[in-house]
């Protein structure tokens, strides 16, 4: 997206097939799932492709990343070999990656991803509709765009260990680029409780949850830049939770956001940029990010964790020294802003993201 300093999207610089299948194991062991805000693709790091291993944007974290039962990030370019750059107005960036690096995502054994997002669209319809090709064959579930407003709309489903876990992805970035009833395009929803198109999404939300055991709602929303939540996004999150998400999980932003619980249930405001060529802004720090790791057991997120990231020649690092450090100090800070905890354990080498005591009094009277 564009950067109001005008640069965060310029260059910083000039495996085999997954199982189409998760394990099934013990019903009683909790089940871990992994997220990751903004993976983009395109651009230098589709030009590193051309001479890299398709392991190489995930550094040194792939270990962390396939060691949870269901992963899923927010695919920020159009894969495939087709299309031109967008054409209907003006657009500052267009992000394409090569067909091939499909692999990328079956590398890291990816279940899930967004596509309502600002770049889904950047090569035209021609390639929207190849890279839905490319993910249905690869066996990877996908939300958030399609060929008109019921396809981009819908909840898609991963059996996880004999539970259903859904994802239903939907952006308020390029109101142009809107699925219709008859005009492919993304799921597009102000963020705006008194528009039609946020009470249909509401509705999507009730009709599907009972039907699940875990529903998450992914959020492209707002600008690139700020550490606090936007205007509006905090009681949206909330009629989310409250017309039945288990999480919202947020992105669009550059820079990472506080975890709030409400009613027991989860809202990351901001996920952060994970894998990218941006040019690091030297305030806001969009190189820094988190996997978010979620622990779920009987229709409920027990516990969160957070491994922190860096990224850097186009790939992610797990950060390390004294950036680490800045990153806990930063997250710990927001999280306490929206009345959550965040402690380090030095063991794991983890955040462990927990509810105060008040959230969690709010919770035991609301679900007594």
């Amino acid at each position: 997206m564009m950067s109001p300093h005008g640069k965060e999207q310029q260059p910083a610089t000039s495996d085999s097939l997954r199982e189409k299948k998760l394990d099934h194991g013990s019903e009683a062991e909790p089940l871990q799932l992994m997220m990751l805000g903004d993976c983009m693709l395109g651009r230098m790091v589709n030009e590193v492709l051309e001479s890299q291993l398709s392991v190489y944007p995930w550094g040194d974290t792939l270990q962390v990343l396939k060691s949870a039962d269901w992963r899923m990030c927010n695919l920020e370019c159009v894969i495939s070999d087709r299309g031109m750059p967008w054409s209907g107005y003006k657009k500052a960036f267009c992000f394409r990656s090569a067909a091939k690096n499909i692999a990328v995502l079956e590398a890291a054994q990816m279940n899930a991803v967004s596509l309502a997002n600002n770049h889904t669209l950047d090569y035209g319809y021609e390639a929207m509709f190849e890279m839905l090709d490319i993910l249905n064959r690869a066996g990877i579930a996908h939300s958030g765009a399609g060929a008109n407003l019921e396809d981009a709309s819908r909840v898609v489903v991963s059996d996880v260990r004999g539970k259903k876990v859904g994802l239903l992805a939907f952006t308020d970035n390029e109101p142009s680029w809107e699925a219709k009833a008859r005009q492919p395009g993304v799921f597009y929803v102000p963020v705006d409780l008194k528009d039609r198109r946020a009470h249909q999404l509401l509705e999507i939300v009730r009709a599907e949850r009972n039907a699940l055991d875990l529903l998450i709602i992914s959020a492209h929303w707002g600008g690139n830049w700020g550490y606090t939540p936007e205007m509006g996004h905090v009681p949206f999150a909330h009629a989310l939770i409250e017309a039945g998400a288990s999480v919202v999980f947020g992105h669009s932003c550059h820079v990472f956001r506080g975890i709030e619980f409400y009613q027991g249930r989860l809202i990351f405001y901001s996920a952060g940029d994970f894998v990218d060529d941006y040019a690091v802004d030297r305030m806001e720090r969009n190189d820094e990010a988190f996997i978010y790791i979620l622990e779920a057991l009987d229709r409920t997120v027990k516990t969160v964790r957070l491994v922190p990231t860096l990224i850097r020649s186009c790939q992610a690092r797990r950060a390390q020294g004294i950036r680490r450090l800045a990153m806990i100090e930063t997250m710990q800070g927001l999280c306490h802003g929206l009345g959550s905890k965040a402690d380090w354990n030095s063991d794991r080498q983890w955040l462990e993201i927990s509810p105060s005591k008040e959230q969690a009094a709010e919770t035991a009277s609301a679900h007594p």
